[in-house]
């Protein structure tokens, strides 16, 4: 057993956990930067109770390369048409950035990855929480040539759970996902 996978257990057992809900795998992955960020996780990556995922960030390189980690949610529908708010229970050992993966910002958009965001307290015990997509916004990076376009949820395929670390140190993180629901 490795030194990163004895501190992802440790870590995973200091969280609690409760009843479960459904969480379909086919729905979740995650990504990493090609920097050498890592995702550390025991498999499956869901399992009967959670989805839980702990990540290795590296600074940023330099100017023109970000590092980056992302727990990815696919929508099952590619778009959030009908949903007006997100249910999410979780645990994060640090605050929680939640992106609406549009793809008027992504690789087939402008390129800027200035993706609608908020961001969620870190949670040590598990929290239920329910945001609005009225209280996403671009984040203060984007650039300015970069167009808002507003949210356009059938644009949406995709949620991404970002672990509030900072460019220019990078860091550790763990997240826990047991519950995720859209709702009108």
């Amino acid at each position: 057993m490795t030194v990163k996978s004895v501190l992802f257990a440790v870590i995973c057992a200091s969280f609690t956990s409760t009843a479960s809900a459904d969480l379909n795998p086919k729905n979740w992955r995650y990504a990493t930067d090609p920097h050498g960020s890592k995702a550390i996780y025991d498999k499956p990556l869901v399992n009967d109770e959670f989805v839980a995922i702990s990540f290795v960030r590296v600074p940023r390189v330099d100017k023109e390369n970000n590092s980056w980690v992302e727990l990815i949610y696919d929508l099952p529908n590619q778009s959030l048409k009908d949903a007006m708010q997100i249910e999410l229970t979780y645990q994060s050992d640090k605050p929680l950035v939640i992106k609406l993966s549009q793809k008027q910002y992504g690789g087939e958009g402008d390129g800027s990855y200035a993706h609608y965001q908020t961001i969620l307290p870190k949670a040590d015990n598990w929290r239920t929480q329910t945001v609005s997509l009225e209280s996403f916004s671009r984040p203060d990076w984007t650039p300015a040539w970069s167009k808002d376009k507003g949210i356009i949820k059938d644009s949406v395929s995709a949620l991404y759970f970002v672990p509030d670390l900072k460019d220019e140190q990078g860091g550790d993180a763990l997240i826990k996902i047991k519950h995720l629901s859209l709702m009108n």
